[in-house]
């Protein structure tokens, strides 16, 4: 965030990333998605994008990388975000993503430091994508499963941000790469709070479990159980396959918000107002070590 003036910030972020599906159109659209989403974790609104593209373009039809394009072009045109320009590779394996500028007010800015013991914690799209999109690369995943996952990877978290603004909460943080876990982990550290989640109230993507037990889990998802050690502590009963779910690597993942309990009501009438794909209390924020998860 760059702050140009008393009441105008920029908000910089960018993202890109190697398919996660075989449809290059929604490919595309999952990409964009997933790179506003930074701006509108920290309560912001994307204006403008520059592409990111990497293509092998003797290799492959130039049609693919239209229908990418295409799919970028329309998901910015959902958000009303303006494609400026843009840079290309010659690169043997697909990439695309955006570089994306915001705006914000400097006073409304939400940053993942502000969480208070007390605060319930709110997810805005269920889990399993990555779960799910590994299936899918094998096969093991059924069509509907894939497309539902398609569609909520593809829904901006322009709503999340507009009920954000609209309550005012505490913190908020976007679902990506580290998990669910990973990124509360960073968020309770930051906010120098721990965090309880309650595994029975986590929205999942359909069948997800199914696919974690026959074998689809992420080397992304052990990568994040390594990283956060000692600091995830999961109850007993906790079956593996919802604790593959919990580490999983999502792309174009929801928010999870801190919000006081007294506000969290209306955060959730103004998320079902706003359409967003769930809108679940998962947890609490708790006093203890900073950083510290737990899950019953």
């Amino acid at each position: 965030m760059f702050r140009v003036r008393e009441d105008l910030a920029l908000v910089q972020t960018v993202d890109f990333f190697t398919p996660v599906v075989d449809d290059a159109y929604h490919y595309g659209a999952i990409a964009a998605a997933n790179s506003f989403s930074d701006v509108y974790a920290m309560g912001g609104v994307p204006l403008t994008a520059l592409n990111l593209v990497c293509f092998p373009i003797e290799t492959a039809p130039a049609e693919i990388l239209g229908d990418i394009l295409r799919g970028g072009y329309d998901k910015a045109r959902e958000a009303g975000v303006v494609i400026v320009g843009g840079h290309s590779v010659d690169d043997p394996e697909p990439k695309y993503g955006m570089a994306v500028t915001g705006v914000v007010h400097p006073q409304r800015v939400v940053t993942n430091a502000g969480a208070k013991p007390g605060d319930l914690l709110v997810l805005t799209k269920p889990l399993g994508t990555g779960i799910i999109t590994t299936a899918a690369k094998y096969h093991e995943c059924p069509s509907e499963v894939l497309e539902e996952a398609i569609r909520v990877m593809s829904t901006l978290n322009a709503g999340a941000a507009q009920a954000m603004q609209e309550v005012v909460v505490d913190a908020a943080t976007d679902i990506t790469g580290f998990g669910l876990v990973g990124h509360l982990h960073q968020m309770a550290r930051a906010s120098k709070v721990a965090m309880r989640l309650h595994s029975r109230d986590i929205p999942l993507l359909p069948e997800v479990q199914r696919l974690a037990i026959a074998g689809n889990s992420t080397r992304g998802g052990s990568l994040n159980r390594e990283y956060l050690g000692e600091m995830l502590e999961f109850a007993s009963q906790i079956p593996q396959a919802m604790q593959h779910v919990l580490v999983d690597p999502q792309t174009s993942g929801g928010l999870v918000i801190a919000v006081p309990a007294e506000r969290c009501s209306a955060l959730l009438e103004a998320l079902h107002h706003r359409g967003t794909p769930c809108a679940a209390v998962i947890g609490d924020v708790v006093e203890g070590e900073p950083g510290r998860i737990q899950v019953d």
